[in-house]
């Protein structure tokens, strides 16, 4: 690499983890785990000041001293930075009281994979915790400080945020996620060191927790928007926010109603083509309202234990393990493990979701799966998430990433463009179809429902926050177009409302992916060579649109 453009990236990573310590921490960086983040606005203008600096000297590398792997990289450094950049430059940090993004979700999420495997580490987690409070202090101040100038937060959004409060302060201090935090193996302090995680969390941290709940109830849910205006377009800049966001995490120039065109489209012609047929094989019917209807109402169809949901993911991983080597030539060498969604958080979260592996090796990647009233959730979705969020999903894609040398921390490591993350995830659901994983034609049926549910996130997304839907409209709309369970849609729905945008990037990514697969099997024809194909997709790491589209077309023209 270009030794400047070394440097640059070099600093750009270092920056990224000052700023997001609990991130490095979880990638197994430990220089900064006595530190929370700055919510403070005056720590975010420090922030932009760095990362403007560092774009400056990445623009001022001669171009013609780069190789062609250097551009990419150079590219990749510069998207993200402008990004970054514009959003602090929109104070989207002021709205973030939701329960996806902001401070409750992150910390309480992250905090089960947070390892301190030394006991300098394991004391400074301690010190983390005395400092969390101020982290979260912050954050309230921000949000107050938005709402009095008239950025208010959605009112459903708070009240989830609160319901996870509640349920972890409820929780018993013994179980507590912070207090449980993994130390130094066969360590003789550990005894002593738990004891203190125990004291600061019930001295400092649920108090810090509490005075942040008794702020989103008492200073912003009397101001929050309500139901009927849930969408960003309510707000004055809520045009250029919604843009914005959805530029960031698609990587594409595309417009709200464009989205809403594209989702409508899938929806009504092919999907619908597909729950005729298979819907035939499976119900008798080929009606495919009747097909959703009894995906939706049929008890049959639902998990009978906890214990079931965790059993149907594990075998599904199983044979996905199994057959990945014939389809792809790159292997991670990180596994991949299955572990409940922790139940102080599981009512306000989706069914599933996957932290990567550590890059120092001492997490695996995580598949955590949500066993929360299983009763109510669908068993033939099951193996379409374990394919989309393990294996050949988000495992395969992520833990790839993280192993590639020659790259260098910030394209390995990083959060990478979401299109292409979570594009990947959703292509891998129709490949595991390919693959021959799926068990049943019913299981397949659950993979007719994710397509429909990223699909009708098209709509329901730009409905909510750019044709001012009301989220009632939202859930009656996903209702009638798709099979998924009405509990999960109102979660789904409230999720569009707290991370606008971010929704809209997995079935944007996932048809961009598969527009470049069919131009690349239809120029190559015989030659094409499915596990080159999927080598060449994950081996640059989470690429934008743009840059991925140019890695496929030089395979293309060489392969």
């Amino acid at each position: 690499m270009h030794p400047e453009l070394e440097s640059v990236s070099d600093d750009y990573w270092e920056t990224t983890l000052e700023s997001s310590p609990t991130f490095a921490t979880i990638l197994g960086d430990h220089r900064f785990d006595d530190r929370v983040e700055d919510w403070s606005a005056e720590g975010e203008a420090r922030e932009r000041e760095a990362l403007l600096a560092i774009r400056a000297r990445a623009a001022a590398i001669e171009e013609a001293t780069l190789d062609g792997g250097d551009r990419v990289t150079r590219a990749l450094l510069v998207d993200e930075i402008d990004d970054r950049v514009r959003l602090i430059d929109l104070a989207v940090a002021e709205l973030r009281s939701d329960q996806m993004s902001g401070p409750v979700a992150s910390y309480l999420t992250s905090a089960a994979q947070l390892a301190y495997p030394s006991p300098e580490a394991a004391a400074m987690a301690v010190e983390r915790l005395r400092r969390l409070p101020d982290a979260l202090d912050q954050a309230a101040q921000r949000f107050r400080d938005a709402a009095a100038r008239g950025r208010t937060p959605a009112r459903l959004s708070l009240a989830r945020s609160v319901n996870m409060v509640d349920a972890y302060l409820a929780s018993p201090l013994d179980h507590d996620p912070f207090v449980g935090v993994a130390g130094p193996a066969d360590w003789v302090g550990e005894a002593e060191w738990r004891e203190q995680l125990r004291d600061v969390v019930a001295r400092v941290v649920r108090p810090g927790f509490d005075r942040l709940r008794t702020s989103l109830v008492d200073d912003l849910l009397p101001v929050a928007r309500a139901d009927d205006r849930a969408g960003l377009c309510w707000l004055d800049d809520g045009d250029e926010l919604y843009a914005a966001l959805v530029a960031t995490y698609t990587g594409l120039d595309v417009a709200a109603d464009e989205i809403h065109r594209v989702g409508l489209e899938e929806i009504g012609q092919r999907l619908a083509a597909e729950y005729a047929e298979l819907g035939g094989r499976v119900f008798g019917t080929d009606d495919p309202s009747a097909v959703m209807d009894r995906l939706r109402s049929d008890p049959g169809l639902r998990y009978t234990s906890a214990d079931e949901v965790l059993e149907v993911a594990t075998a599904a991983l199983e044979r996905a393990r199994a057959a990945m080597g014939h389809w792809f030539g790159r292997l991670p060498l990180a596994p991949c493990r299955i572990e409940p969604v922790p139940d102080v958080i599981a009512a306000d979260v989706p069914p599933a979701y996957y932290f990567p592996p550590s890059a120092d090796g001492a997490r695996p990647g995580t598949y955590f799966v949500n066993t929360h009233e299983p009763h109510e959730r669908n068993r033939f979705e099951a193996e379409t998430i374990a394919f989309h969020e393990a294996i050949p999903g988000h495992h395969l894609q992520l833990a790839i990433a993280s192993e590639l040398a020659g790259l260098p921390a910030f394209r390995r490591l990083g959060t990478g463009n979401t299109a292409f993350v979570e594009g990947w995830g959703l292509y891998a659901e129709r490949l595991a179809d390919e693959m021959g994983l799926y068990s049943s034609d019913e299981q397949r049926l659950g993979m007719l429902t994710a397509d429909s549910w990223r699909a009708g996130r098209l709509v329901a997304d730009s409905g909510l926050h750019a044709l001012g839907w009301s989220r009632q409209r939202a859930i009656e709309w996903f209702t009638a177009n798709t099979p998924v369970a009405a509990d999960t849609i109102a979660v789904e729905v409230d999720r569009y409302v707290g991370l606008p945008g971010q929704a809209v990037a997995y079935k944007l990514g996932q048809r961009h992916l598969l527009a470049l697969r069919r131009r690349a099997e239809a120029a190559l024809g015989d030659h094409f060579d499915i596990r080159g194909f999927h080598d060449v997709v994950l081996g640059s790491g989470g690429v934008t649109p743009a840059v991925l589209t140019t890695n496929v077309e030089a395979w293309i023209a060489t392969a």
